[in-house]
């Protein structure tokens, strides 16, 4: 049985988290999440320079480390031991972000509001700011990665716990 409080408060934690961690990511520096704008943006302005790509390593790996172990960290410490009950957690978990990412930072800000913090440098009034369908792609991308993570996250804490 999923205990669905408890799925909801690691979710909102989880949701808070990464995009603490993500908007900190654009307020520094925007180009460093380049490769995760739409190509027509990426078209129009120059690559990352060797420091942006060290920087986006750098900066990005909390926020990657943050996705990838957290939904681990609150799977372990639940009392339910059933596979789909783990699997059902932990998709819950990193969908949660999925659905606020498409919905809140993507269509909401991004693609709405558009604040300056997020247009790059030359790309000041891109149409492609406002491709809502580029983002739901990216939802849908985002949802089979949530599959994968609660499986993966499912198996091992089910063989080790």
């Amino acid at each position: 049985m999923i205990n669905f409080p408890q799925l909801a408060i690691d979710a909102l934690i989880y949701v808070a988290l990464a995009s603490v961690t993500l908007i900190g990511l654009v307020v520094y520096n925007p180009r460093l999440m380049l490769q995760d704008y739409p190509p027509a943006i990426q078209a129009v302005v120059p690559p990352k320079t060797e420091t942006e790509k060290r920087q986006s390593i750098l900066l990005g790996m909390p926020f990657l480390l943050l996705l990838l172990v957290l939904p681990f960290v609150f799977a372990f410490r639940l009392e339910q031991t059933s596979f789909a009950a783990l699997f059902l957690y932990a998709f819950g978990v990193v969908w949660a972000f999925n659905l606020w990412d498409w919905l809140v930072l993507d269509w909401l800000l991004f693609c709405t509001i558009t604040p300056k913090m997020m247009v790059i440098p030359g790309s000041e009034g891109h149409p492609a700011y406002k491709d809502y369908a580029f983002h739901f792609r990216g939802f849908l991308i985002g949802t089979v990665f949530s599959l994968v993570m609660g499986l993966i996250v499912a198996t091992v804490v089910y063989f080790i716990k």
